[in-house]
């Protein structure tokens, strides 16, 4: 297995290049930019790929490319910030563009070369700055409206470099050209497959643990339930899963999870401390404070729990890259934070436990392929993503009992007709794409409405429903229009205080796909 370093110039798409290849069997590791040379020559790579970043070349204190990946002999693609660290480093001229480019453009290849096709191609530009002169030995291999020099390349040392971002769904060559660049240019291979690493995870949870025993935090969704389902191979019985019930839940969600996880046969703890998280959420309406006391509450209920079960030294989490990435993470410290997850950013610091993250480097789908393959039933492996802090970030505003009351029905509602309208599930070869993540959030808005020719001044529903691959970005859901109707009908009729309902049409970005 021959793969990638991908060198992070502080990116929000650095792992997402990561996953793109490895979604293409190239195997990819993500290290910081200015990680030490013995740590990334480690894996020994067959080529480095160079993020975007929101630096400018020329600015002073910019980030660079370390001398050891010129110095190592092997191919090089940068990508945005990248090419113009390539273009600026190796005697090119890098400057403002006259205007910024953002958004969707038109790539032009007029000839062949071994990165990409011949033709007229639709990319996804966001940049500033842009080269204007190529060092020597470089020649132009496309250009847009606005980059004469948006696809470069010196084939006789294997350096390339695309103004354009390849790694988002926006640009339908881009996985394409990084496999070109990681199997033709680079010469890795492309027998990467995650299922095929559960021996060395195992291995390595059983390195960590040792003989002692460990608590998973499961959380109902997916990720938490591989972790677990990964622990549990490793050390059998010597594992406790504790589902906390924070009173947060969606409805229906701690029986599912009960009866599930029993059906694996993993032991479970079923803690219900929802009057807890509730009484310190009173009065709080900001979302980073909302997430930090769910954060800090779910640590205190489990070490009360572990205390119960004989104080395991370990804490088993489904932490995966989008919690790492959009948290700022300390090995991504140069990307900018979008928010907090309370299992990765929000963590008291005096916790109490070693964490066990056996996902914390791998993607949503790639999470999902290990969880078939270790026996997880389908319909649990391919829920929909829930938020760690639970139902307290969809509902917009103070958390009160009346209020997740009302978000709970309505949301059950929603996901229950698409359901119906077979939006929800697995992948189809046929038939309507399945809905990515679909939920409804209560805003803390009230609004005018006429029922049973009477005034009323209830609260806003909003459904969201997203198509994605691998929710760094996302596109809204084109829903029929007859389903959303039955949907706003069924919610303001059966769910009391509501009596309007809104569609989000909001893609991430600008958005992200939660609210808070």
């Amino acid at each position: 297995m021959l793969g990638l370093a991908v060198l992070d110039f502080g990116s929000q798409y650095a792992q997402l290049i990561a996953r793109r290849l490895r979604e293409k069997g190239v195997y990819a590791e993500l290290f910081p930019w200015d990680a030490q040379p013995e740590t990334v020559l480690a894996m020994a790579p067959q080529g480095f790929v160079l993020s975007g970043g929101p630096a400018s070349v020329y600015e002073p204190n910019a980030p660079y490319i370390p001398e050891y990946v010129l110095e190592s002999g092997r191919p090089v693609l940068g990508i945005c910030y990248g090419l113009q660290a390539l273009a600026h480093q190796l005697g090119g001229r890098v400057a403002r563009a006259p205007r910024r480019e953002y958004g969707l453009a038109w790539l032009h290849v007029p000839e062949a070369n071994p990165l990409l096709p011949v033709g007229r191609h639709r990319v996804w530009m966001s940049h500033g700055d842009r080269v204007e002169a190529l060092p020597p030995g470089f020649q132009a291999l496309g250009h847009t409206e606005n980059s004469p020099y948006a696809a470069i390349g010196d084939p006789a040392r294997g350096y390339y470099g695309v103004q354009f971002h390849p790694e988002v769904q926006h640009t339908p060559i881009g996985p394409e050209m990084l496999h070109r660049f990681a199997v033709r240019v680079a010469e890795a291979t492309d027998d990467w497959r995650p299922e095929g690493r559960i021996p060395q995870l195992v291995e390595a949870i059983r390195r960590q643990i040792g003989p002692g025993r460990a608590l998973a935090a499961v959380s109902g969704g997916v990720d938490s339930a591989v972790a677990a389902a990964l622990v549990h191979r490793a050390i059998g019985d010597r594992l406790t899963a504790v589902f906390v019930d924070t009173g947060l839940l969606r409805q229906g969600e701690r029986e599912e999870v009960t009866r599930t996880l029993r059906g694996l046969g993993i032991p479970l703890r079923v803690v219900d401390a929802s009057r807890r998280f509730l009484q310190a959420l009173r009065g709080v309406t900001d979302p980073e404070q909302k997430r930090r006391i769910v954060g800090e509450t779910f640590i205190r209920v489990f070490e009360e729990a572990a205390r119960d079960l004989g104080s395991p030294r370990f804490l088993v989490q489904g932490t995966i890259y989008p919690d790492v990435i959009e948290s700022r993470a300390p090995e991504r410290r140069h990307a900018a934070r979008i928010k907090t997850h309370h299992n990765v950013g929000g963590l008291p610091e005096r916790m109490g436990f070693e964490l066990v993250e056996p996902l914390r480097y791998f993607f949503k789908d790639e999470v999902r392929r290990l969880g078939l393959a270790l026996g997880l039933p389908a319909r649990w492996v391919w829920k929909q993503p829930f938020p760690g802090p639970g139902l307290a970030v969809r509902c917009v505003g103070e958390v009160t009992p009346e209020r997740l009351a009302r978000l709970r029905a309505a949301d059950a509602i929603f996901r229950e007709e698409l359901e119906k309208a077979g939006l929800l599930g697995p992948p189809r070869p046929e038939g309507p794409n399945p809905v990515a993540q679909a939920f409804a959030v209560l805003l803390p808005v009230r609004s005018v409405g006429v029922m049973g020719d009477q005034r009323t001044y209830h609260e806003v529903v909003v459904l969201r429903a997203v198509e994605t691959e691998d929710f760094m970005t996302a596109d809204w859901a084109r829903l029929p229009e007859d389903l959303l109707a039955r949907v706003a009908s069924r919610i303001v009729n059966e769910v009391p205080g509501v009596n309007r309902v809104l569609y989000d049409v909001t893609t991430k970005p600008p958005g992200t796909i939660e609210w808070e």
